[in-house]
């Protein structure tokens, strides 16, 4: 049977949003997988899966593209908050998150980050503010956690880094027992950075908010940056806000392209 989903995207970062708040929709990895295939299914980073929650205004599940269930997404999140219409409080695997939507665009606020290496989490104790380890040309990072883990590089351009190549292996390094979103950021002035990710279970992105979030906190807190920051990405900028102890406010668009139908058990 037909159900309804909505195409959207942030900043060039798409989604399938399945609201199964009414209609309950039965999701599993390699059914997400098959949905998400650009060539023979309907296409996406990530798909989205709206649910009742006993806790918030909604529970948002998010699959990427490989079929793999995680924690947080900062432009699903905008999308959402777009879908809904109205202030809500959207209960998420890395926490809940307050939302305010705006006329095609939205602002979320992120749970305050975290740093210790057992919460990002690292294969063993280190410093996460300078991390020593490398990958070639790409060396000593900094990780947080902004609801889902990051490793931030800071080099003279971002352009320059085959981050096609490099980003897999980061990502499935064994120092990073649950992987890891791999962030290439270059510091423009103390309020715009320039920033490419690749994402863990999706590739090459052409916008991840939370690695907005997460290299904005790190370049604010090694002093590189100062708040409210502007993250350049290939799709476009978003606006970060963080001080030290505090929740991370994200802002920027969110995009309805379509509404659709689908047998998702088609889809396996």
């Amino acid at each position: 049977m037909a159900a309804p989903f909505h195409k959207m995207h942030g900043l060039g970062n798409d989604f399938v949003v399945i609201d199964a708040r009414s209609d309950p929709v039965k999701m599993t990895g390699p059914r997400a997988h098959a949905i998400a295939d650009r060539r023979t299914g309907i296409g996406c980073d990530q798909l989205i899966l709206l649910e009742p929650s006993s806790s918030a205004d909604v529970r948002m599940r998010i699959f990427n593209a490989d079929g793999g269930e995680v924690e947080a997404c900062g432009n699903a999140t905008r999308c959402v908050a777009t879908l809904l219409g109205k202030p809500a409080r959207i209960e998420t695997k890395g926490g809940i998150l307050e939302t305010q939507p705006q006329e095609n665009s939205a602002t979320v606020f992120l749970n305050p980050p975290a740093f210790d290496w057992e919460f990002i989490p690292l294969a063993m104790p280190m410093d996460t503010f300078d991390m020593p380890v490398g990958w070639e040309d790409l060396e000593r990072p900094m990780a947080v956690n902004v609801g889902n883990p990051h490793v931030i590089f800071f080099v003279p351009d971002t352009d320059a880094v085959d981050l096609e190549r490099l980003g897999p292996v980061i990502e499935t390094d064994p120092l990073f027992p649950e992987k890891i979103n791999v962030n290439v950021a270059t510091i423009v002035d103390p309020q715009n950075i320039r920033l490419r990710v690749w994402e863990r279970g999706v590739g090459l992105t052409l916008a991840c908010g939370t690695g907005a979030c997460a290299t904005a906190v790190a370049a604010i807190r090694s002093g590189k940056a100062v708040s409210p920051v502007t993250v350049h990405l290939p799709g476009g900028d978003l606006r970060i806000g963080w001080q030290e102890g505090a929740p991370i406010e994200m802002e920027g668009a969110a995009t309805h392209v379509f509404t659709g139908e689908a047998d998702w058990s088609a889809f396996g």
